[in-house]
């Protein structure tokens, strides 16, 4: 896909969509918007995708918006720019998320990989919500994301100077889930969304569910909603095939059914 905004591949059942626009530091403009959703899009709609890697390259994640176009944006404009749907759109996606971070992932590309359900980094990796330097707060869930993930104050603080962070520190804070070695991010990812992806796919999704029900309502709302799923994964075939694998002791044939 020479010329367009993103590179799309598949790796034993794992998606992945690689951010491409290096002239821009894969600064996240409307067209990469538009292109990385209509690729997580249909990564989602195939059953043969069992998890779906969004990267970047070594120097940078995403940098952010694009600057220059912003600055004469009008408030009618930020209405009714594609990044307003493409969070909503990313947040509908069922198949799991793994970002893979190397660089810079700042302001909307640190919201990016928030949006993930899990991030892998590399040792160079920096993440950072600089929007304040700029007169603006995150417009992408950062906030939101921060204070479920870091709690009320560590995100005040990142939020509010526009501190960056490096790699370690966010997986001491928890996150990131993993931290490689320069060099060795991607096939990090992929490793663990390939691990992800040999799970029964309904399941996978059924989880998902369940986990991200956590951030957004109550403890008793959201446990009973767990319940509700664990219903509707105890009625399918592959909750049959993986017991009756456990008990004869071989490996299961998951059918996504």
């Amino acid at each position: 896909m020479a010329g367009e905004p993103v590179t799309v591949e598949t790796r034993g059942g794992v998606g992945i969509v690689r951010l491409d626009r290096p002239e821009a530091r894969n600064a996240l403009s409307p067209e990469v918007f538009e292109a990385l959703g209509e690729a997580i899009d249909r990564f989602d709609a195939d059953p043969g995708i069992g998890c779906i890697v969004i990267a970047g390259s070594d120097e940078v994640f995403a940098a952010g918006a694009d600057i220059k176009a912003m600055r004469d944006r009008s408030f009618q404009d930020a209405m009714t720019q594609p990044s307003a749907r493409f969070w909503p759109r990313l947040a509908a996606c069922r198949t799991p998320l793994v970002a893979a971070v190397s660089g810079f992932a700042l302001g909307g590309g640190c919201e990016l990989a928030l949006a993930c359900d899990m991030i892998v980094a590399s040792e160079t990796a920096e993440f950072g919500q600089p929007e304040i330097t700029l007169g603006i707060i995150p417009g992408g869930g950062g906030t939101q994301r921060l204070a479920r993930v870091l709690g009320k104050q560590q995100a005040m603080e990142l939020v509010l100077t526009g501190r960056r962070i490096r790699a370690a520190e966010a997986h001491e804070l928890g996150i990131v889930n993993r931290v490689t070695r320069e060099g060795e991010w991607l096939d990090a990812a992929v490793e663990l969304a390939q691990l992800v992806a040999r799970r029964p796919p309904i399941a996978v999704q059924l989880a998902k569910q369940a986990v991200l029900a956590a951030d957004e309502t109550a403890l008793s709302a959201g446990l009973a909603y767990e319940r509700r799923l664990f219903e509707l994964a105890m009625a399918t075939e592959d909750r049959v095939e993986g017991m009756s694998a456990f008990i004869e002791k071989r490996k299961p044939r998951f059918r996504g059914r």
